[in-house]
């Protein structure tokens, strides 16, 4: 029933903005794939959903040079149940933007999590950075801050409130360089670190480029359990290589003795749809080790 009722506003929604000027829109994408898992019990056969999603942007001019940003965005499931289950709350907030950059609230990826551009090749399937690093934080009661760009330079900050009276606050600070498509430039770099956030005290840097039509991305973290201030070093290495429509990557990351490789190709059917394909395997220290292969489609709206 939920999910009914938000699809009839969101339909709503598109009929009105054909009346009148449009400063917001509703985007997102499906992305779904038939995937063999091996996580040590036996393989088995499952359909999944990787981080399929809809939402509502715009802005609006007000006056004094302001201008007032929204987006509220859900993650679907079309793979699993069909009821509240199926839907998530993703990045939903409000803010300004203006010549002192952009401020939003609401819940919001951290500074740290951004910082990492478009490293991650296999990020929303299994072998995403997640899998074996802290940091990939999405917090609500957030207040951020997005600096102007100043020589390629921005500066990203994250307040997280306590939101119970015995909690502790906290913070995310990141400095990135360039353009994290590699589009306007041929390079782009990060540095970031969590204070406190969701337990994890974590440090990162980021560097992505290209050479020649070959695309390199590294990464190193360390991560801090802030309550039994247990300590973990890692890092990730990838590479891409368009052939004609064709991408193929594969990329390795480590966590102390755990780590995990992946390589796949996304092949392009037009400007927003793809397939693809990925095998990743994970070598684990203290649980079982686990296989995945699968081939999917992605459409993005």
């Amino acid at each position: 029933m939920f999910a009914k009722t938000l699809i009839s506003i969101a339909l709503a929604l598109s009929c009105v903005a054909t009346a009148q000027a449009k400063d917001w829109e509703i985007y997102g994408k499906i992305n779904v794939s038939a995937q063999q898992s091996d996580e040590g019990e036996g393989s088995f056969g499952e359909l999944k959903s990787n981080a399929s999603r809809f939402g509502i942007q715009g802005d609006y001019a007000l006056e004094e040079g302001l201008t007032l940003i929204y987006q509220l965005e859900w993650e679907v499931d079309p793979s699993d149940e069909a009821n509240e289950k199926n839907i998530k709350s993703r990045n939903q907030f409000i803010g300004l933007q203006g010549v002192f950059g952009t401020v939003t609230a609401g819940r919001h990826d951290t500074a740290l999590k951004m910082s990492q551009g478009k490293l991650d090749l296999f990020g929303d399937y299994e072998a995403d950075i997640k899998t074996l690093w802290k940091g990939e934080n999405r917090m609500s009661d957030s207040v951020a801050y997005s600096s102007p760009s100043f020589q390629g330079f921005k500066l990203l900050l994250t307040h997280v409130m306590e939101d119970e009276a015995d909690a502790k606050s906290a913070q995310s600070y990141a400095v990135v360089y360039g353009d994290e498509s590699l589009k306007e430039s041929d390079w782009y770099a990060s540095v970031a670190m969590d204070s406190e956030m969701n337990g994890y005290d974590a440090s990162r840097a980021t560097v992505q480029f290209k050479v020649a039509d070959f695309k390199l991305g590294a990464m190193v973290q360390q991560q801090e359990e802030v309550e039994t201030g247990e300590k973990s070093d890692g890092y990730m290495a990838n590479i891409a290589y368009p052939l004609n429509k064709w991408e193929l990557k594969a990329q390795y990351q480590t966590l102390e003795d755990d780590k995990g490789v992946s390589a796949g190709a996304d092949y392009k059917l037009g400007k927003n749809t793809k397939l693809f394909g990925w095998y990743s395997s994970f070598d684990f220290d203290s649980k079982v080790d686990s296989d995945y292969v699968a081939v999917g489609i992605e459409h993005k709206f």
